[in-house]
């Protein structure tokens, strides 16, 4: 991500970007490739399609308080998105300028988890009595990127997450990683000519050893064919509980985008197209198979 200011929206998305690049090691891996093969001369060559984050719908929490922030920063709220089986619901931001990500926040929906399940996210959750970004100075970059890596509640013991895997494995995930920036997304179709299709670009990646998720298909593709999305499988990571207890958990990954030009827009010329001309927002079908980007059926197949 390349910005030209020193905004506070610039301040605390550069610091979210940089603290994930440090955990994620396949970022580093897929820019130094690109790098040495003379795709980009630098990582802020690589345009960021969207970064996406997970929430609980509890009180105080969620997306109705999370979305406070970019819309403070001139993100627009865009469409719902509903996912049934996972519980979840979903929105997609449109930023300010062309130079800033899409936002995509998603929200679990606690209330329809079985009763154990409730009581266990509300053990850690209930002390917040009132929403926390409110008590935020939103014009501050600094301050924002320290809530956002801050814990919210306290660590849980290895029971309670286990048993909150066993239901819901997103659930689990953002009971121990919380806020943390769970992936950003490379688009693809800004890339030069033999990167710029997914399965090009796919077969790249898998050619440094990275393994990609294939729920659904490597390639996740819209009803209209206009949006492909494919992902990396996140990480395991060693990481300690409440109780002293040590286990590997799923970290966060990497995502990558194809928005094809629309139909409308066909006789543009490459060098005319713009990211106006291709298609936009999200597909519920694809999303839903790339939050498995963390789950168990991934990360240790």
């Amino acid at each position: 991500m390349n910005f030209n200011t020193n905004s506070p929206l610039d301040i605390f998305l550069t610091e979210l970007f940089n603290r994930y690049r440090e955990a994620v090691p396949e970022v580093n891996q897929i820019t130094a490739a690109l790098l040495k093969n003379g795709v980009i001369g630098s990582q802020d060559e690589i345009v960021n399609d969207h970064i996406a984050f997970r929430t609980l719908g509890v009180p105080n929490l969620g997306i109705k308080s999370f979305e406070k922030i970019f819309l403070f920063h001139g993100y627009q709220k865009r469409d719902h998105y509903y996912f049934e089986e996972k519980k979840l619901d979903a929105y997609w931001y449109a930023p300010p300028a062309p130079e800033y990500p899409r936002i995509f926040l998603s929200e679990l929906k606690v209330g329809m988890l079985s009763q154990n399940a409730q009581k266990i996210i509300k053990k850690y959750t209930g002390d917040i009595k009132s929403d926390p970004v409110d008590a935020l100075d939103l014009n501050d970059g600094d301050a924002i990127a320290a809530f956002l890596h801050h814990p919210l509640w306290k660590l849980p013991d290895l029971k309670d997450y286990t048993a909150l895997l066993e239901e819901s494995e997103y659930a689990a995930w953002v009971i121990y990683n919380r806020y943390y920036l769970n992936h950003y997304t490379i688009s693809v179709h800004a890339l030069p000519e033999d990167y710029r299709f997914l399965p090009d670009f796919n077969k790249f990646v898998e050619g440094l050893g990275i393994k990609l998720n294939d729920a659904g298909g490597k390639i996740k593709t819209s009803a209209d064919g206009l949006l492909s999305q494919s992902s990396t499988v996140a990480g395991l990571h060693e990481v300690e509980f409440a109780d002293g207890a040590k286990t590997q958990i799923a970290g966060s990954y990497v995502e990558f985008a194809e928005r094809s030009v629309l139909p409308a827009y066909s006789h543009l010329k490459p060098e005319e197209i713009q990211s106006i001309h291709r298609r936009e927002g999200f597909e519920t079908s694809n999303a839903d198979k790339i939050f498995e980007s963390t789950y168990t059926g991934q990360v240790k197949s």
